[in-house]
């Protein structure tokens, strides 16, 4: 029977990780409101369909925190492979949209499998070195299995092509193989490889627009016209804004259509714009209390599946957000990357709010766990 806590609410509620979910709903009702902004103080096209997303996917995180752990142990090969398949068949079928065949198309809703990818490297490495005796971590045989787990999913999705999400899957991936306790100084050789291998890449493996990124990263100023264009707008927006920003729905850049992608990956230009610096930084607070959340989640695990998880989800959330704001500063290339329950699209909104669920449903087995052990 289910027990009642003060007030007669049931015990269940009562033991959400209620910070968390705070969090997580502001952020998710602040990036209705800018979408909101965004449509110059219109519902439609973007506000009330992310509302309606971040409802229906936060109603899905909290029927996934009451799925055993072990369920999602079990599952983790299963769904790394199932994305593997879908990304395939994305290569196959899939829509294309920005110049990369990156999307699904099921009637109701384009599915970015890529997306789902990035959880699903976390479950799968999760699992593969939960598995790996404990003296063999720091061998070659942690090594090679886990780079073949990233490293064929980042390449498939670089074919669509689709480098910046490839970056993402492969920062994921070395941040599973670091925590899962190969050794740094391997990380050491890969970085210098990296460094050879990333100017080959970038004149032999790259598309002409792609290449152009990279160049227009380096001197926005080379061609602010064309290439350069979104660094350049979305610079003048986030200096325009000054320390309290113009106020909510004051901003110019994108609604005078100077901004392209101001509700997608370039939201935090509109919030820099409107909010100011000081909007901005009370925004990655936020996200930063998410991710020290999250680590917390990981440090009280008890076993390593569910360490590595809430570890890898905290790591996963941290990269979009930082590759985000980078690029939207002009710090690193323009690469697609959206900032997460704050930019329009679904698949990066459903590939979240799943890692939250997953990391609930962690929270939860860890209190589950501690009152055992004080029993």
């Amino acid at each position: 029977m289910t027990t009642i806590g003060p007030g007669f609410v049931p015990a269940p509620v009562l033991r959400l990780p209620w910070g968390a979910l705070s969090l997580v709903g502001a952020i998710g009702l602040f990036g209705t409101l800018m979408l909101y902004s965004a449509a110059g103080g219109s519902l439609s096209p973007w506000a009330l369909s992310h509302g309606m997303r971040f409802s229906f996917f936060l109603a899905v995180a909290l029927a996934m925190s009451r799925v055993p752990v072990d369920w999602y142990r079990q599952l983790a090969f299963p769904l790394y492979g199932l994305c593997l398949v879908l990304i395939i068949l994305t290569e196959l079928i899939g829509h294309v949209a920005g110049g990369a065949q990156s999307w699904l198309d099921l009637g109701f809703m384009r599915l970015q499998p890529s997306e789902l990818t990035k959880l699903a490297l976390v479950l799968a490495l999760a699992r593969f070195y939960e598995m790996l005796p404990a003296g063999e971590t720091r061998g070659f045989g942690a090594v090679w299995p886990g780079a073949v787990i990233t490293l064929i999913p980042a390449g498939l999705v670089l074919i669509q092509p689709d480098l910046g999400t490839a970056m993402m899957i492969l920062a994921g991936g070395a941040a599973l193989m670091f925590l899962g306790g190969v050794p740094l100084r391997l990380f050491i050789a890969g970085g210098m490889a990296a460094a050879v291998a990333v100017p080959l890449m970038i004149n032999y493996g790259m598309q002409e627009y792609q290449q152009k990124r990279v160049l227009i990263f380096l001197n926005p100023e080379q061609d602010p016209l064309g290439a350069g264009y979104h660094i350049t707008q979305s610079k003048i927006a986030i200096g325009s804004g000054g320390l309290f920003g113009k106020g909510f729905l004051n901003g110019t850049q994108v609604h005078l259509n100077y901004l392209p992608e101001g509700h997608t990956d370039f939201v935090f230009a509109l919030i820099a714009e409107e909010l100011g610096l000081v909007g901005g930084l009370l925004l990655i607070a936020a996200f930063v209390g998410l991710c020290l959340w999250a680590v917390g989640v990981a440090t009280r695990a008890t076993s390593k599946f569910e360490r590595l998880t809430a570890a890898g989800i905290s790591a996963t959330i941290f990269f979009y957000v930082a590759i985000n704001l980078l690029m939207v500063m002009g710090m690193a290339p323009v690469t697609g990357i959206p900032l997460p329950l704050v930019s329009h699209g679904g698949s990066s909104m459903m590939t979240v709010m799943f890692a939250i669920g997953i990391l609930f449903a962690i929270d939860r087995q860890n209190r589950q766990d501690a009152t055992r052990a004080r029993w």
